[in-house]
């Protein structure tokens, strides 16, 4: 039966329409596409869906609420394990995590757990009110640095434990990533800020403008914030650049920039918003990861008639999530592949003007088990560019770690913590996310958060170590 019944595409807007606006390209399932999806689920005795799921989300047991039309208890048990379930079912890879474990996809299309966790969050979010009382408080203080996925995660964890819980973000807004990175027309902001402030209603407070590092420390949240314990989820917020000849031109971003600037700053409602971006004709991004993909379908709907992706091996290593490079191709963006940039070059003004590239082959394969790309020799062409926007990845911003004395880093400048526990090598100083992993996904960034919250709950009950 389940198998008869085909898998529901998600329906987007039209992609010659989509590129010229900033509205969310995916439109949602209907209340009979969910039911209809939701029938397909087999309800495995040994569902290895959840295995997949790095929050542990109650799988089968929310799609058999979908597929009974109760949608509201959908949204309840949902929320038993995540915290922000209308942000995972836009931006989180289910198809290399839940459904990837998904049994009917062995012989067909797996069940869509991320359409339907994105519809269940979308009904409650319309038509749902707030279900659970608060625990009783513990009158234990946690504070949180840093406002991002991880940080959010670890706070409406620990609100449930009914510990007094503070976030502190640097900018003006919480939301980190989701905010700052993700484009609107992928994640609609309004979405992420009412999941922050269903938070809020859990007694968590968030406070923003705290740039923790240089308004206060660690060490001074604990010794006279009367903070119990801290998590630092501060993500990994300093981008990278490639180190070649040009880079400091006018017209060269990092991605970091370019999208704070569009999207956190609403950029693309200038005037109407007083934060100037300026996109040339002809865009080239340089990376091929879900950064590059947001970065070139930016571009494009702020103007520029051509945008390039600059990759320097071949679709198969592409880092992007396959829907995403698929949409960003529909919507025109060109794949400049086996190709990467030597020296950007600019005009008497200095402002960008061409970039010198290489082509490249693939030879064999490195540690990651991807091939290495090797240069062709005396394969180099110009390319036309007035615009160019660097997605290589990003590092951990040093202004925590640099004004936490004691604090274990890595060679990279990242937190060394118990991979268990996510303990650091400071007492009651706990972390997780991008800050420790380096640059990865919403959604191991959260399984972080919940996993730090269960061991610092742990420790102040006095049931663990904090080593």
């Amino acid at each position: 039966m389940a198998l008869k019944i085909p898998r529901h595409e998600m329906p987007c807007q039209e992609p010659a329409v989509r590129a010229h606006n900033f509205d969310e390209v995916a439109l949602g399932y209907t209340e009979e596409m969910a039911v209809e999806e939701a029938k397909r689920c087999l309800q495995c005795k040994k569902p290895t869906c959840r295995s997949g799921c790095p929050v542990e989300v109650l799988i089968p047991d929310f799609i058999k609420q979908v597929a009974e039309g109760d949608f509201l208890a959908a949204a309840v048990t949902l929320k038993e394990k995540n915290s922000l379930p209308a942000i995972c079912g836009r931006v989180c890879p289910q198809e290399t995590q839940c459904e990837s474990r998904c049994i009917l996809g062995k012989k067909g299309e797996p069940v869509a757990i991320g359409r339907l966790e994105r519809f269940v969050a979308d009904y409650e979010i319309k038509f749902g009110e707030s279900h659970g009382e608060k625990p009783a408080p513990t009158g234990k203080k946690v504070a949180i640095i840093g406002g991002g996925p991880s940080g959010l995660a670890c706070a409406g964890d620990l609100a449930k434990s009914g510990h007094g819980v503070t976030v502190f973000e640097a900018l003006h807004v919480a939301g980190g990533v989701l905010m700052y990175g993700i484009p609107q027309f992928r994640l609609p902001k309004e979405i992420v800020q009412t999941e922050i402030n269903n938070l809020k209603e859990m007694g968590v407070e968030i406070r923003t403008n705290e740039v923790v590092g240089k308004i206060t420390s660690v060490d001074e949240l604990m010794a006279s914030g009367g903070y119990d314990a801290v998590f630092i989820g501060t993500g990994a917020g300093l981008p990278y650049f490639m180190g070649i000849p040009g880079e400091n031109l006018l017209g060269v971003y990092s991605a970091n920039e370019f999208l704070t600037r569009t999207n956190l700053m609403k950029g693309y409602k200038f005037p109407e918003y007083a934060t100037p971006i300026k996109v040339g004709k002809k865009v080239a991004v340089l990376g091929a990861g879900n950064v590059a993909m947001d970065g070139a379908r930016t571009a494009l709907r702020l103007g520029a008639e051509e945008v390039s992706i600059v990759y320097r091996r071949s679709r198969e290593e592409m880092p992007a999530r396959a829907e995403e490079a698929h949409h960003a191709e529909e919507e025109g963006i060109n794949f400049r592949l086996l190709t990467n940039p030597v020296a950007l070059h600019g005009d008497e003004k200095g402002w960008v003007k061409s970039m010198t590239c290489l082509r490249y082959e693939l030879g064999e394969p490195d540690a990651s088990g991807r091939r290495s790309p090797v240069p062709i020799p005396g394969s180099e062409f110009e390319l036309e560019v007035d615009t160019v926007v660097v997605a290589i990845g990003q590092g951990p911003n040093p202004l925590v770690t640099k004004s936490t004395p004691g604090l274990e880093l890595n060679r990279r400048g990242n937190i060394v913590a118990d991979p268990e526990t996510l303990a650091t090598s400071k007492a009651g100083v706990f972390a997780g996310g991008d800050i420790v992993t380096g640059a990865a996904t919403v959604i191991l960034a959260m399984g972080a958060g919940k996993k730090a919250a269960a061991s610092i709950n742990a420790y102040l009950n006095g049931e663990n170590r904090s080593h």
